[in-house]
């Protein structure tokens, strides 16, 4: 056993002697502000109580509070600086400050310190690696986790999603022979995996079979009903009405610093956050989730109805709301850049919402050709969430209902948001900058262009692929995968005949 499984098994061990059970079971139960509350009335009476404060550093993780988090990391450090497993924990802390270089030198003392470490700490090594644009090393450090087990599913599958990688036949042999015997976890990600990698070498039909697989294993393990958004998108266009939208467009924080990016998942937006934070006045920060938490809170004063009743809210609070967001993104910025991205796809379901509370903020709606943005969902195992990508017809269904509460915004507010076509954009990158650059209010800047010379840690699924040049001659992949998608093209409907005639690129 290594000396990172020992203090492992201690530190859980003691957890379960402990009277921090309680908040372990908030954090699971995603009640992480209730589990920080929890933990630090415990930790005044108990301050050297390790495992209450190793689960503090996650509670605040998982309540979007990085910079406490880190404090208290550093604190559990301090207890016993030689344990593998709290310098993991403040890794971990590091990654949500978006200190990939930091993370990664914890992560590179961890595996050197122990020839034996578990496969989770290469991996976790890898993904630290990977976020800072070193691609070769991530893949080494993911090779050492399969060397380590190679049955480790997400391991495979962190390679896959490097996009750029290739496999081996003797890769896809052992990718076969591991999944005899693995747990359903491993299986879903072996799946994927081998879906990418039969795919990249033509045989479509093995590899189609495998994402099938991958997809129905996992989407058993998940509930989603892909009748609540409807439901959702129903009431916004009830309650963001234009006669509303009209009246309170001067209501709301005044700050012009956010663009929002929005849209559907896999639909380019990595790519346009690239170029756009290679402007001189734009900061890319990542997919922030502080939006998410204004929402949550006007919901929880309007009842389980909401947006229904925000006529009710007052202009007051409406620049309250907007001051809260503008406030807690602050940690997110590193430089004194003027504006900052937000490219959290989903806040397509707030952009109402962001109207109101910021009326000068910016909203880019980024669109690509709704059939390869499916299939493109539909391959990826995505780290978390995303629970309406397993089915193609929930992602018909997701792709629909996203449509149409943007159209409502088109005629609620005309002008407001800016759409990109990921087709044009690829097609001719400078006339679509130059125009998304105007609705901006900011002057063009060629090394927008040269978008994959910008250092900056990227996360995403796309990151591999925004540190090259743009390819404009790749055959769209969802096409060789068609004979299979019909359930797809079923549920777009009129939404796939009406997607505006560009090339496809896929």
């Amino acid at each position: 056993m290594s000396a990172y499984e020992r203090e492992a098994r201690a530190l859980a061990l003691e957890l379960a002697l402990k009277r921090v059970p309680e908040a372990a079971a908030m954090l699971k139960a995603g009640r992480a502000g209730l589990a920080v509350k929890t933990l630090r009335a415990h930790l005044k009476a108990h301050p050297r109580d390790a495992g209450a404060r190793f689960h503090l550093v996650a509670a605040l993780i998982h309540a979007g509070r990085p910079e406490p988090a880190l404090g208290e990391a550093d604190a559990l450090v301090a207890l016993a600086p030689g344990n593998p497993v709290f310098r993991a924990q403040k890794a971990a802390a590091l990654e949500a400050v978006e200190d990939y270089e930091g993370a990664a030198e914890l992560w590179r003392g961890i595996v050197d310190a122990d020839d034996d470490v578990p496969a989770e700490c290469w991996l976790r090594y890898g993904h630290a690696l990977r976020g800072l644009g070193r691609g070769d090393d991530a893949i080494a450090a993911y090779r050492r986790a399969i060397a380590t087990d190679p049955g480790f599913g997400r391991a495979w599958w962190s390679l896959a999603d490097l996009k750029t990688l290739r496999f081996s036949d003797d890769d896809v042999a052992a990718m076969e022979r591991a999944l005899d015997g693995a747990a359903q976890v491993d299986r879903v990600a072996i799946h994927f995996a081998l879906g990418k990698a039969l795919g990249d070498a033509a045989r479509y039909a093995e590899s189609f079979a495998h994402y099938a697989k991958a997809n129905a294993l996992h989407r058993m393990s998940v509930s989603h009903d892909p009748a609540v958004l409807g439901r959702y998108v129903a009431r916004c266009r009830a309650a963001f009405t234009p006669a509303l939208m009209r009246d309170r467009r001067d209501a709301g924080c005044a700050s012009p610093d956010p663009i929002f990016i929005v849209g559907m998942a896999r639909a380019g937006s990595t790519l346009l956050e690239q170029m756009l934070a290679s402007h001189s006045a734009i900061e890319g920060t990542k997919e922030l989730g502080d939006l998410a938490l204004v929402a949550r809170e006007l919901q929880a004063a309007l009842g389980p109805d909401y947006p229904s009743g925000i006529e009710t809210v007052a202009p007051a609070e409406l620049e309250r709301l907007g001051a809260r967001y503008v406030e807690s993104t602050r940690p997110h910025r590193k430089t004194d850049r003027p504006r900052f991205l937000d490219k959290m796809g989903a806040n397509f379901t707030h952009v109402g919402l962001i109207a109101l509370i910021l009326p000068n903020a910016k909203i880019v709606d980024m669109r690509r050709h709704p059939m390869a943005c499916g299939f493109s969902n539909f391959v990826q195992h995505f780290a978390q969430g995303q629970h309406n990508a397993y089915r193609l017809s929930d992602i018909g269904q997701l792709t629909r209902d996203y449509v149409a509460l943007m159209a409502h915004f088109d005629r609620a507010m005309p002008g407001r948001v800016h759409r990109v076509l990921y087709e044009r954009l690829v097609a001719d990158p400078e006339a679509e900058l130059r125009r998304l650059l105007d609705y901006l209010e900011l002057p063009f800047e060629a090394q927008c262009l040269d978008f994959h010379k910008t250092a900056r840690v990227v996360t995403t699924a796309s990151s591999e692929q925004v540190r090259r040049p743009i390819a404009k001659d790749a055959i769209p992949q969802w096409r060789h995968y068609e004979p299979w998608l019909e359930p797809l093209k079923a549920a777009l409907g009129p939404v796939l005949e009406a997607y505006p005639g560009v090339p496809d690129l896929g």
